[in-house]
């Protein structure tokens, strides 16, 4: 089926804002600025990196929270059309033509549930994204497939199919190759520690997002709630938890931050605030959290899940694209450089977490590559296998993962 200019548009725009998502981010950590007065500096506000994950957790909440504005466009235009297709029955009925207002309710306290994964989540693989490359972060989140899946067999009850099972072994191969590539990398700026450290957080905080991928399709299935309503809901409870509760938690518990906090916020605004790079990261990853959402939603009504999961492999290619071409043409303060050694390892480990999340949601049936070197007739069992998929497609909804943001 040829995609219509409107379909382009929006597969472009997840694409450009996811990629902006992800290497925005990343730039953040590679700032360095003035913040607040270092008592042990005698006062002076001394340049350091900036290295706070919990408070860029914040921002991305506070882009949640954009998406809260989509969901009053959405509901506005609801109203609209039940006042046109029932203005003559609501006249003749009451003599009015106020719409009966059957939309559940802004405030659901159960989203606050999920928020406290996505919470934790986020923040984890953000302190893991100041030890790795952007790229590398990127590729890692593949995890998800292989933690939903066990996830979702264990407490959903679900079964899966032997396919399923493959493409999780193919992703588990593929995170190895990336992850040791990662860490052997001569190019990377820390210890090989400090990277495994970051490796292993990313994927602790992809096991908490498959565990708030599980709670949501558990708790919010029969609600009927639209996805602009959950996102920007979960962006609200995110922003106030994190504000009230996290934050203040964080600047009093000891730690290596400036003046012995384990994060200062109050330092984070004061280098936004003196570093105009930094202030125009932060910018793009708040509005990049919230378009990403948009658009992704928007490629899944418009299209398929099949084709957010594309779009969502090709992001990592083009954040890693993008990171050397950074290095190499540009600054080499920011992005990444290519090993000649351990890339082409890293190279092999995307490609095996391409195939993997291609067979765990159905976009490649191995049954194809028997079609493809052989002719079989009808009535033999890889082509009854493939018409056999071909039927179910429909119903293969439930098992596909996309990768979130």
């Amino acid at each position: 089926m040829a995609l219509s200019g409107y379909q382009v548009l929006l597969i472009g725009g997840m694409l450009l804002t996811g990629s902006i998502n992800t290497l925005s981010k990343k730039a953040q950590n590679d700032c360095v600025a003035p913040g607040v007065a270092n008592h042990s500096a005698n006062g002076t506000a001394t340049e350091h990196s900036f290295n706070h994950p919990w408070f860029q957790t914040v921002i991305m909440f506070v882009g949640e929270m954009g998406c809260l504005i989509g969901l009053f466009v959405v509901r506005q235009r609801e109203r609209n059309r039940y006042r046109r297709e029932n203005i003559e029955r609501l006249s003749e009925v009451s003599g009015s033509e106020d719409v009966v207002d059957t939309q559940p309710r802004i405030c659901q306290l159960v989203l606050a549930i999920p928020t406290i994964c996505d919470l934790f989540g986020t923040s984890l693989a953000g302190i893991g994204l100041v030890y790795v490359n952007a790229s590398v972060w990127q590729m890692l989140r593949g995890s998800i497939v292989i933690f939903t899946s066990i996830l979702s067999v264990v407490f959903l009850k679900r079964r899966l199919r032997w396919v399923h099972w493959v493409g999780v072994a193919f992703t588990t191969i593929g995170l190895a190759l990336v992850g040791i590539s990662s860490v052997l990398n001569e190019s990377n700026k820390h210890e090989v520690y400090e990277t495994a450290i970051g490796i292993s957080l990313i994927l602790g905080g992809q096991l908490v997002s498959a565990t708030q991928m599980i709670i949501e399709e558990s708790f919010l299935k029969n609600r009927s709630l639209h996805p602009l309503h959950v996102v920007g809901m979960e962006g609200t409870f995110g922003f106030f938890i994190m504000s009230l509760i996290v934050l203040p938690a964080m600047f009093f518990i000891p730690g290596n931050d400036i003046n012995g906090n384990y994060e200062n916020s109050l330092d984070a605004l004061y280098q936004i605030g003196n570093d105009p790079k930094l202030l125009v990261f932060s910018l793009l990853y708040l509005m990049s959290i919230a378009f990403y959402n948009f658009f992704g939603l928007a490629v899944t009504k418009s299209l398929t899940a099949v084709h957010r999961t594309l779009v969502d492999a090709c992001r990592t290619i083009g954040v890693w694209v993008v990171s050397l071409l950074v290095y190499y043409a540009f600054d080499p303060s920011f992005g990444e450089p290519f090993h000649k050694a351990w890339g082409l390892i890293q190279i092999d480990g995307f490609l095996f977490l391409m195939i993997g999340t291609a067979l765990y949601n159905e976009l490649l049936d191995p049954a194809y590559l028997w079609y493809c070197c052989k002719s079989p007739s009808p009535n033999t069992p890889v082509t009854a296998s493939i018409q056999a998929r071909d039927e179910r497609a429909p119903l293969l909804q439930e098992n596909r993962v996309s990768l979130y943001d």
